[in-house]
């Protein structure tokens, strides 16, 4: 059982220093698949597949390479920074268009508040003219009916005087006629009697009604 073991450890041994000297080569890349060239010293990029080749890069190489990203990266800044100016433009254009905007609206709002105020004050002159029109109508209308009145009343006292007058007048006439009467007739028979009684009225005193002023 002893020697089993010794003859096993010995050929594992054996097998283990052969693997040591000469190491399994490597399979043949596949010449179906790209070839990725790349710096090996530095670190794999292994993102874009393919058979991963090994080369030598000089100093100049890596200057150049060095320069290049260096153009590309001040060229991403640069783009960066117009990019955000472009933004600040755009964002500014905006802000103006939007107070442009706003200053309209503004002007807009003012125009028709004051449009408003017009409409209002025009109303309110023609409603003051209105009112004022009535009330010199109504003033003018009072007037002349004031003065109808007063005309009328003038007609009736002066119609009043002259119906007071006239009436006058004929209670003169009568009398004088009756007296005329007495004077041409009194002394026939026939009359004496009626003429006696027309003397006794035309001797009473009289107490005439004084006639209004015009």
């Amino acid at each position: 059982m002893k020697k089993n073991v010794t003859v096993i450890l010995l050929l594992a041994l054996a097998a283990g220093c052969g693997a040591l000297q000469e190491p399994p080569s490597a399979p043949p890349m596949d010449p179906s698949r790209k070839v990725n060239e790349q710096d090996c010293s530095g670190p794999i990029e292994t993102a874009g597949g393919g058979n991963l080749r090994c080369r030598e890069v000089t100093a100049a190489e890596r200057r150049a390479k060095a320069a290049e990203e260096e153009r590309l990266a001040r060229e991403r800044k640069e783009a960066a920074e117009r990019a955000e100016r472009e933004r600040l433009e755009r964002e500014r254009a905006e802000q103006l268009a939007r107070e442009e905007a706003a200053r309209k609206a503004q002007l807009a709002e003012e125009e028709r508040l004051a449009a408003e105020r017009r409409r209002l004050e025009a109303e309110a002159a023609a409603a003051a003219a209105l009112k004022a029109q009535q009330e010199r109508e109504a003033r003018e209308k009072a007037e002349a009916e004031a003065l109808a009145r007063q005309r009328a009343e003038q007609e009736a006292r002066e119609a009043a005087a002259r119906e007071c007058r006239r009436l006058e007048q004929e209670s003169s006439d009568g009398r004088a006629a009756l007296a005329n009467f007495v004077a041409t007739y009194g002394k026939v028979d026939e009359f004496k009697g009626i003429a006696g009684q027309i003397t006794v009225f035309l001797d009473k005193a009289r107490k005439p009604k004084p006639c209004p002023p015009a």
